[in-house]
């Protein structure tokens, strides 16, 4: 007895939203068959990701294509195969309960939604084609398929009713089915013999449900934050409606249902045997990530309903679903509910009639993109394309192995169910980190809010965008304003915004960007996941101040050039700081009276945090034009398809339904059904091979990328560091080191080479290396948008190979101890005015030398460089790692601090030991104080003190942990400095 089960005894049915090929053909539809799902439904999206995404249907599109069958005949000989499999699968499910359920249904073409006449011919040709009692043809609700609805029942065709949003359009649709049922019982029925009995035909009304959420709740935010009133001076609080309306709007429907089924004029049909026309709650998964998981399940449960769940609402609601009668509960407040909103001005039937509108376009353009990614396929197919291509060598067996392993322990469809001893015997860390696995659906649902945001900074004037983040919060952020560029703007001329990302605390990174940028066209985007990140909060305070005094004077104003001052011997070899001097602190001017209004100055402000955080309280008292709250449960590294990396790509005008659609595309293949041995799913074949690979002692996975998205490694850089590097193990990834000859590299390689389509830039480089015997593997993107399943799959895999290592690759138990002790070390210099001194390295070759003499096979450099990121700095490191790697054979990886920290710092600390650590701290020509609360003067801490306690915080939690570490300081030459001691190691 499962609680689908429960549902059923209290008159509810489940149907699953979701059909493929193997998802068939595995059994894992039968198994959620006898945990009792009683349905199927499908669509042309779900069709179209799983032929573009997976090689399901390869082995009968390449039979089809060497036919020679159009697209459009491919389409319905793959799709009307499926139908028969699931339809005869069910077909105990209709047997058992009579005929009321074991249905599956297939809709008429999307592009008919319009055409009364295209509606039922195609619905007949389909429903005769497929020749089974339990099939059901989906018709839309629009003014032309109401007729054809009452045709199609006239004539004992079962149908499910789609894109019902209101209470007027479901009234239209019962009435069109009682009058088929009349009809049918009057004249006789089409294709179910014998003529005019009526208990041979069945349909659902599907009445979308989050959809109406999600549109009234954005009318709602915008009452909220209109300006024109507080929440406090509406009656009724808008506020209070959020999250209600559509359960509501459920409710007064199925008590609307309730009147119609009953009376003479329905008692007449029932006594011939006619079935009720079921509601069937429609788009139940929830779109807000801030709501219940199970809200359009648990609110919606009565007798004669159905609802239609996608897969991760199903494992929701069967872990921790609620099975009770909801549906007649709070009917009258219900209604209440949606009166109070037409108080508020907010017209529900307008925004009912848009969504059937938009619904239909929206099903029309799944369906033209089905019809692309056949004939794309097709083309594939023939030119024998492979998204993933490996050669491993001897270490294929290993790889081989654990997929055999994975497969008998169902690791993959566990994975996809949470649960969390994939991992770890306990949930802790695990169980409220996978959000990751269905945010690209959610946010697919979101677009028009980021969509909406990025119009709105336009109009205003913005030209640029300031990320202030770190980790997570800016890796992604800072790909996409790399890989993509700027957009260019409209037909009113209007240019998307120039997105820079603020990730460091040197004071000369920050002192750049607020002398180079007009802030007073200018949006900042505060992101942190916890609301309490000090870097970002510290670019907040600091950048507040500085646009409160921008819009003042009318014009950016220009720090004063302040000469080097005696804290730079903070860095020397020897010797502590002094109290930082009043003229540096005077920076932060006093703003306070100033006749700058909050509104003003927070118009340029944008917050992106979970629900709770501190940034949250930040954003309400400063007026932030705009808060995004996150799904809490997603882990900062794998929040790239959230908001997180979202925001800031609608502002630079990435296409997001586009990038969005790939990772959809992507995810479909890494799902449970698409076994990795038998089919061909990239995530779990990836996984497998990083983590066999690396507990064969290929732990160093050396990312080559085409030069146009070769920002995209340092995001995975940060996504497999600090998943794998905890309790004694770790996979370093080893990003934007120069490529050498085969001889340079040690045996602890893996190579993957993401190659975009048409550039050959590596190819005879990774061919050398693959020759000479190093495992390499070769994905292959067909153009920059498909980052966007790169995203998913690199999540994918990362977590794979932590269920191969054994470790929890959610959780980051090292990342605290650095900022531990930089917090204590700002504290004291609060209290002190000053850093205890720690004495540097002499510069010299000899000295790098007795460093990188404890060097063992296996082990890396790290070159930590807290220093400001330059071009000329990137060159100097990179031929310092250069020089080091060809000398020693061992991997190199660079990162700037205190960036790292949030990135490859948890690796440091909590891998084997095998890193030898190499620091490079300069002086500071000038420096910038950080206001202790934003728009107040006052200043206890300046940038370069902050950065100097994460140096020597860092550095000690190296120390404590058994870490080899090494500090050099480059004075004020920075370049300088790194080209001697690069010269040093000829």
């Amino acid at each position: 007895m499962t609680k689908l089960h429960e549902l059923a005894n209290l008159g509810q049915a489940i149907w699953l939203d979701y059909i493929r090929r193997s998802f068939i053909t595995s059994g894992e539809l039968q198994a959620l068959i006898d945990q009792g799902v009683r349905g199927l439904t499908s669509n042309p999206s779900i069709f179209e990701k799983a032929i573009a995404g997976s090689a399901d249907y390869d082995a009968d599109l390449r039979s089809l294509v060497e036919a020679g069958k159009s697209v459009g005949e491919i389409y319905e000989s793959l799709v009307l195969d499926d139908i028969h499999r699931v339809a005869d699968i069910l077909r105990p499910v209709y047997d058992q309960t009579g005929g009321a359920d074991g249905y599956v249904s297939l809709e008429v073409s999307p592009t008919l939604a319009h055409d009364t006449d295209g509606t039922i011919a195609e619905a007949r040709r389909l429903f005769a084609a497929l020749d089974r009692p339990n099939i059901m043809i989906k018709v839309p609700a629009t003014a032309a398929g109401i007729p054809a609805i009452e045709t199609l029942i006239g004539e004992g065709i079962n149908v499910n009713v789609t894109l019902i949003f209101s209470l007027a359009q479901y009234e239209a649709v019962a009435e069109a089915y009682l009058a088929g049922l009349e009809k049918m019982a009057a004249a006789g029925g089409y294709g179910n013999p014998p003529y005019g009995d009526v208990s041979t035909v069945a349909s659902v009304a599907s009445f979308f449900v989050s959809r109406v959420e999600s549109a009234v709740d954005r009318q709602l935010d915008e009452l909220i934050h209109s300006g024109q009133h507080t929440p406090e001076s509406l009656i009724p609080n808008p506020q209070s409606l959020k999250g209600k309306i559509a359960t509501a709007n459920g409710k007064v429907a199925y008590a609307r249902f309730r009147e119609i089924f009953r009376g003479e004029r329905w008692e007449k049909l029932a006594t011939q045997g006619a079935r009720v026309q079921r509601p069937l709650w429609a788009s139940t998964s929830t779109k807000n990530p801030l709501y219940p998981d199970t809200l359009y399940v648990d609110g919606l449960i009565g007798p004669d309903t159905v609802n239609t769940v996608p897969p991760a609402t199903l494992q929701a609601f069967l872990d921790h679903g609620a099975a009770s009668l909801t549906l007649e509960v709070g009917v009258d407040e219900a209604r209440a509910q949606l009166a109070r909103l037409a108080e508020l001005g907010v017209d529900l039937d307008a925004i009912t009639q848009n969504l059937q509108d938009d619904g239909v376009a929206a099903f029309a353009k799944s369906f033209e993109a089905l019809m692309a990614s056949i004939a794309e396929k097709r083309e594939k197919l023939l030119a024998g394309w492979q998204l993933m291509t490996v050669s491993l060598g001897s270490y294929q067996d290993g790889v081989d192995a654990a997929l055999a392993e994975m497969k008998q322990q169902q690791i993959m469809a566990r994975l996809w169910a949470h649960d969390h001893t994939v991992w770890k015997p306990e949930p802790a860390e695990i169980t409220n980190r996978l959000g990751w696995l269905h945010i690209a659906e959610v946010m697919s649902d979101n677009l028009d809010r980021l969509e909406s945001l990025a119009e709105g900074v336009r109009s205003d004037g913005y030209t640029h965008a300031l990320l202030l983040g770190m980790g997570g919060s800016s890796l992604a952020p800072e790909v996409f304003r790399r890989t993509f560029g700027v957009r260019e703007g409209d037909h009113e001329g209007r240019p998307y915004l120039d997105l820079a990302v603020l990730d460091s605390t040197d004071p000369g990174a920050v002192l750049a960007y607020a002398e180079r940028l007009d802030l007073s066209k200018t949006l900042f985007i505060v992101a942190t996941k916890s609301g309490s990140t000090v870097e970002t909060l510290s670019f907040f305070k600091f950048f507040y101040n500085r646009l409160v005094e921008a819009l003042r004077q009318g014009s950016p104003p220009r720090l004063p050039r302040e000469p080097r001052h005696e804290y730079s011997r903070w860095y020397s070899r020897s010797g502590a700081p002094p109290r930082a001097p009043p003229r540096v602190l005077a920076v932060v001017l006093a703003v306070a009276g100033q006749a700058v209004g909050k509104e003003q100055v927070g118009a340029h402000f944008v917050a992106i945090t979970d629900p709770g955080s501190r940034l949250v309280d930040i954003a309400q008292k400063h007026n932030f034009r705009a808060t995004f709250l996150n799904d809490p449960n997603i882990g900062g590294r794998y929040s790239a398809l959230s908001y997180f990396g979202l925001v800031p790509a609608a502002l630079v005008g990435v296409d997001l339904e586009t990038l969005i659609h790939r990772a959809l595309t992507m995810a479909c293949n890494c799902e449970s059904c698409n076994c990795a041995i038998a089919g061909d799913n990239n995530g779990a074949r990836l996984g497998a091979i990083i983590g066999a690979l690396a507990q064969a002692g290929r732990d160093k996975v050396t990312l080559v990328t085409s030069p146009a998205i070769a920002s995209f490694g340092d995001w995975v850089e940060q996504l497999i560091a600090e998943s794998t590097g905890k309790e004694g193990k770790g996979i370093l990834p080893v990003v934007g080191e120069p490529l050498g000859p085969p001889d340079v590299y040690g045996g602890d390689r893996l190579f993957v080479y993401l190659r975009l389509e048409g550039d050959d830039t590596h190819d005879a480089a990774i061919q050398a290396l693959e020759d000479a015997g190093h495992p390499v593997v070769r994905l292959r993107l067909n153009d920059l948008y498909d980052l966007g399943g790169q995203f998913f799959l690199w999540e994918m895999a990362t977590a794979v190979a932590g269920h191969l290592l054994g470790i929890n690759p959610f959780d980051q138990p090292d990342v605290e101890s650095a900022k531990v002790l930089a917090r204590k070390m700002v504290a004291e210099y609060k209290q002190q005015g000053t850093l205890s001194a720690v004495e540097a390295a002499p510069l010299t070759g000899a000295a790098l030398d007795r460093f990188l003499a404890q060097a063992r096979p296996g082990d890396y450099v790290a070159l930590q460089a807290y220093v400001q990121p330059t071009a000329e700095t990137d060159a100097a490191l990179a031929a310092l790692r250069r020089r080091l790697r060809n000398r020693f054979r061992l991997a190199t990886t660079v990162g700037y601090g205190p960036r790292f920290l949030h990135s490859t710092g948890q690796l440091h600390k909590g891998d084997a030991g095998h890193g030898l650590f190499i620091q490079f701290t300069a002086d500071d020509p000038r420096d910038a104080a950080i206001p202790d609360e934003a728009g107040l003067p006052e200043s206890s801490i300046i940038f370069g003190v902050l950065k100097m306690t994460q140096v020597l915080g860092d550095r000690q939690a190296l120390l404590d942990a058994g870490r080899r570490v090494i500090r050099f300081h480059l004075g004020d030459d920075v370049v300088g400095g790194l080209k001697r001691l690069t010269e040093a190691m000829a």
